[in-house]
């Protein structure tokens, strides 16, 4: 039988099939992930102000400490808050040869199945302890999830809406943030093991739907290229394209993606020490790791999760009354705006989105902290608290909170996607351990106590984020994953919103020189790589 051929074409405007309405429910499905992420970072924080649960956990404290007259330590608040991250961060970093290993589905309907084991144990638990362990082994499975997820959906999403998909999995976050407060605030109240029971153990519903959805989701084609699989290959990208794979779109979409791994094949390899391979030249590896993980760690670095984690509880500490009702409202905010980066981040760019965001964050948390030092305690303060911060989570939404998973999607070449991903996830989950940590002390009475002036911190951390994403960020918006590669080399992140395509790499690489690219050669390739 003579070998599969896919048939490269010269032309630099790439025919790009029509975005189908199957495109978009694959990528939204996959985007469900999020809901794992979000819900977990939604729950704990009311969970740790709940009556119940600071009785059981907890000890006996005066009631001019807290009125409940029941309460956490600082050091356990910060434990298990933290120890998820630190799961995670290890997760995120697995998950990258796992991903490459037995594929981007599989490795996500593994992440799910390590995730309901630490669930089960969380809900089993009556001590700090057992906790402690599930939060652990949970965290594991969301840093495999969170990390395969971003890769799986950039590498099928088309893309001229490649940005507004990818920000579907930080809706998914919010969404998760949102239905977790909705929860806190239903079981707070109950005066039994209910009360934190179920918040934690309707994450299984969530795992379940995204492992059971993800078996009848198509593998990423890319996957396939890169173990020489093309036949394999053009079938999934035939079903996520919705295309049969004869077409034109078909064929020059996989020339273009063969093309483009043979000419990375031929600059560096696979290895993780590849990743750091390259220096800060422009087609260097390391320059672009080193922006995936600083991207993430700014991410974090805008204090979102300050809010997310320890709403409720700092919403105690200033003395604001209904704090488990102003966590739901800051989670309503969350989830209606971040929408709106649907049609902004791909009609603005990234790089816009993110230089703008951080302007706005930067003056409401300074807002935040001038008022609330200067009037500390009074009504009026309390309510500027309560409007800049929603006014805060509004810009988060639609800039910082989808373009940095957008971004790390987008930037890493084939060869090492998966583990630029995997790392630059494992720095996002890096530093939410660093600051869940760090934060009771800031706030705690018997600690820092800071209240408002903890926003000060955030403040000067989100003002480095506004010179980071000028100097820094590129703009890759209505490229392709191979035309992104190309731009990184050729330009600067300040000329890079000017780029345009002016070949293809199959041109490039001869392959219309031959007309035709054979699969077995490729096959062959994969294999010495493998």
């Amino acid at each position: 039988m003579a070998p599969a051929t896919v048939h490269a074409t010269t032309d630099v405007a790439a025919i790009e099939a029509p975005v189908t309405i199957r495109a978009y429910l694959l990528c939204a499905f996959a985007a469900f992930g999020g809901i794992l992420f979000g819900y977990d970072s939604g729950y704990i924080g009311g969970v740790l102000g709940m009556t119940y649960f600071k009785k059981l956990f907890g000890g006996a404290v005066p009631k001019s400490q807290d009125a409940s007259g029941y309460n956490i330590t600082t050091w356990q608040k910060s434990l298990i808050t933290s120890i998820l991250s630190a799961g995670t961060f290890f997760g995120a970093l697995i998950g990258g040869s796992l991903a490459d290993w037995i594929g981007r589905r599989l490795a996500i309907i593994s992440g799910c199945g390590i995730f309901l084991a630490g669930v089960v144990l969380q809900v089993a638990s009556v001590n700090v302890g057992l906790l402690v362990a599930g939060r652990v082994i949970a965290g594991f499975g969301v840093g495999i999830v969170s990390a395969v997820i971003i890769l799986y959906m950039s590498e099928i999403a088309p893309k001229a809406v490649r940005g507004s998909l990818v920000s579907g999995y930080q809706f998914a976050i919010t969404i998760g943030i949102f239905l977790a407060s909705c929860v806190d605030q239903g079981t707070h109240n109950r005066n039994d093991t209910g009360s934190y029971r179920i918040p934690i153990s309707l994450q299984m519903a969530w795992a379940l739907i995204l492992a059971f959805g993800l078996f009848l989701l198509p593998e990423s084609p890319r996957w396939y290229v890169k173990k020489g699989k093309l036949d394999h290959a053009a079938r999934s990208l035939s079903r996520v394209r919705g295309q049969p794979t004869t077409s034109e779109y078909i064929q020059q979409e996989m020339a273009e993606i063969i093309a483009n791994y043979e000419y990375e094949l031929n600059i560096t390899s696979t290895s993780w020490l590849d990743c750091f391979k390259g220096g800060w030249k422009p087609s260097g590896n390391f320059r672009r790791v080193v922006l995936g993980m600083s991207l993430q760690m700014m991410q974090q670095w805008t204090g979102i999760n300050f809010i997310f984690y320890y709403g409720t509880v700092f919403f105690q500490t200033v003395g604001i009354k209904n704090p488990f009702i102003i966590n739901v409202i800051t989670a309503v905010v969350n989830v209606c705006t971040t929408p709106v980066s649907f049609y902004t981040i791909e009609k603005f760019g990234r790089r816009t989105l993110l230089i703008w965001g951080a302007i706005g964050m930067v003056v409401c948390e300074f807002i935040i902290a001038i008022v609330g030092t200067a009037d500390e305690g009074s009504k009026a303060a309390s309510t500027c608290l309560i409007v800049f911060v929603c006014i805060y989570i509004f810009f988060f939404a639609q800039t910082w909170g989808p373009a940095a998973w957008v971004v790390i999607g987008e930037i890493f070449p084939l060869p090492i996607r998966s583990k630029g991903v995997a790392l630059s996830t494992a720095s996002n989950w890096f530093w939410n351990c660093i600051i869940a940590v760090v934060t009771p002390y800031f706030i705690d009475p018997d600690e820092g106590d800071l209240k408002s002036k903890v926003f000060f911190i955030w403040g000067a951390l989100c003002a480095c984020c506004i010179f980071y994403a000028y100097f820094l960020i590129p703009e890759t918006k209505g490229l392709s994953l191979e035309q992104v590669d190309k731009m990184l080399e050729e330009t600067t992140p300040r000329t890079s919103a000017s780029w345009r395509p002016h070949a293809t790499f199959a041109a490039e690489m001869g392959l219309t020189d031959k007309g035709e690219i054979e699969v077995a050669q490729i096959e062959h390739k994969a294999q010495e790589t493998a």
